[in-house]
């Protein structure tokens, strides 16, 4: 299994050199991630709440899932200004950063494998190089999957964020321009939930609240992440039972809304309380 250090032998005599960034949101864990495949991590990384590159190079890894991790590349750490948000009201420090030309063709497909027991965001590499490890290297490199088209959208609550939070294009503007009746069931429990997405922007406006509140204002659902926390939001699953064109009357959504929650039962079994 080859290590950090067999992909980037150059760094073994360096090692005191470098700070090991696992990128990871504070709000959507693959904030990122997103950035990454936008092509725009590099400005994403320079913006910092804290000196968190105090060494002469940055090994960038971007979270992917548990344990696992992107490589995003190495950077050369130019100069560091601090700054004022005064939209944030805050103080930041605004890093000037030069991408290396370590392994860029591996930008964004290179996957180590890295178990992540502590907390730090920012670590020292020579504590850490032996234990990051690669997993795999994709064909391509990651993008946002595309929209596959309305009868085949499942989505997990994390996957639905990672499309809000990007603004697909393909995804916003599918979901922009219908009407209908989606799904969502609890893979924890299989309980389920049946809405309708009708007005401005519908399936994408409505998703869009789900993915920043959890809940998306539904009774039921607000009482259930009240219980259990914000965190309960990943059990949940997304996917869409039928579509109007945008020119259906809303009351006719409603009433295959009230159609589907009798098929299904969710008001007997699920979350639907009306």
């Amino acid at each position: 299994m080859l290590n950090f250090t067999d992909i980037f032998p150059q760094t073994t005599d360096s090692l005191d050199q470098y700070k090991v960034h696992l990128a990871i949101g504070r709000i959507v864990k693959k904030e990122p991630l997103l950035a990454l495949s936008k092509n725009q991590f590099k400005e994403w990384q320079e913006y910092q709440n804290n000196k968190n590159f105090e060494r002469n190079y940055i090994v960038s890894l971007v979270y992917y899932k548990l344990n696992e991790w992107i490589y995003a590349g190495i950077y050369k750490r130019i100069d560091v200004q601090k700054k004022y948000d005064r939209e944030k009201k805050k103080y930041y420090f605004q890093y000037t950063t030069e991408l290396l030309d370590k392994q860029t063709d591996l930008i964004a497909k290179m996957i180590f494998h890295f178990p992540k027991d502590f907390r730090q965001s920012y670590v020292l590499l020579e504590n850490h190089y032996d234990k990051i490890t690669v997993k795999e290297i994709l064909p391509k490199p990651y993008r946002v999957t595309e929209f596959p088209g309305y009868e085949n959208v499942v989505l997990t609550f994390e996957e639905l964020r990672e499309i809000i939070i990007s603004e697909d294009i393909s995804w916003k503007t599918a979901l922009s321009n219908i009407k209908g009746v989606y799904l969502i069931t609890d893979m924890k429990n299989g309980k389920q939930y049946i809405g309708s997405a009708y007005g401005d922007e519908a399936f994408w406006n409505r998703w869009q609240s789900y993915s920043i509140t959890g809940h998306g204002k539904n009774k039921e659902l607000v009482q259930l992440l009240k219980a259990h926390g914000f965190d309960y939001a990943q059990n949940f699953q997304f996917s869409i039972l039928e579509i109007r064109s945008r020119i259906t009357d809303d009351e006719e959504i409603i009433r295959r809304e009230a159609h589907w929650k009798r098929i299904l039962g969710t008001r007997e079994h699920g979350y639907n309380k009306n």
